[in-house]
């Protein structure tokens, strides 16, 4: 809980640049299937911890439910599920990460669970590799780029890919995740 504690306090913090130094962004890293994944902190409001979802019949698997924020109702992903993998069990650390993505020119907020957060990390931009075109178990379009860290990489996404309101709703109308993610363009 004391990583969900110190990202939640730096949420507010944007690049840092000083003189000399390259452009840095800072990113919430995470654990979803024994993987490290980030996201740039910008688009993050608020970390919460798992609980009170309520089901929502006839919608995609990746779809957990919605929670009740202050009055909105928010949409829950399970993010392994969106990648084609298996529903992750609950933890005592799994928690529901509220994002802030653009859709039809508008910000609309998606809670995803994840197994654990790690921690803000600030990545300078020339240690930010291109998404490989092939090789991740995930859609490469939902990478937005490999952040080297320590000898080892993190695949930053693209969470307005990834969280594509278009995208779920087209796959909610077909049936379900399973088979229709290896479908989509870019697959």
């Amino acid at each position: 809980m004391g990583a969900i504690m110190r990202a939640d306090v730096r949420l507010g913090q944007q690049a840092v640049e000083t003189p000399g130094e390259e452009e840095q962004s800072q990113y919430l890293t995470f654990l979803l299937g024994g993987e490290m994944f980030a996201i740039p902190i910008l688009n993050i409001k608020e970390i919460i911890e798992y609980g009170s979802l309520t089901t929502v019949p006839m919608m995609p698997e990746f779809i957990r439910g919605v929670i009740n924020l202050r009055g909105s109702v928010v949409p829950v992903v399970d993010l392994s599920v969106r990648f084609g993998r298996k529903t992750a069990a609950v933890t005592k650390r799994t928690c529901i990460v509220l994002i802030e993505i653009e859709s039809d020119g508008e910000q609309q907020d998606v809670g995803v669970v994840v197994d654990s957060v790690s921690e803000v990390l600030e990545i300078r931009r020339a240690d930010i590799e291109q998404a490989p075109s092939f090789g991740a178990r995930i859609r490469s379009d939902f990478i937005q780029g490999m952040g080297k860290i320590a000898g080892k990489f993190v695949i930053i996404l693209n969470v307005n890919l990834v969280l594509s309101i278009d995208e779920m709703a087209m796959l909610g109308q077909v049936g379900g995740a399973g088979t229709e993610v290896a479908m989509l363009p870019g697959s």
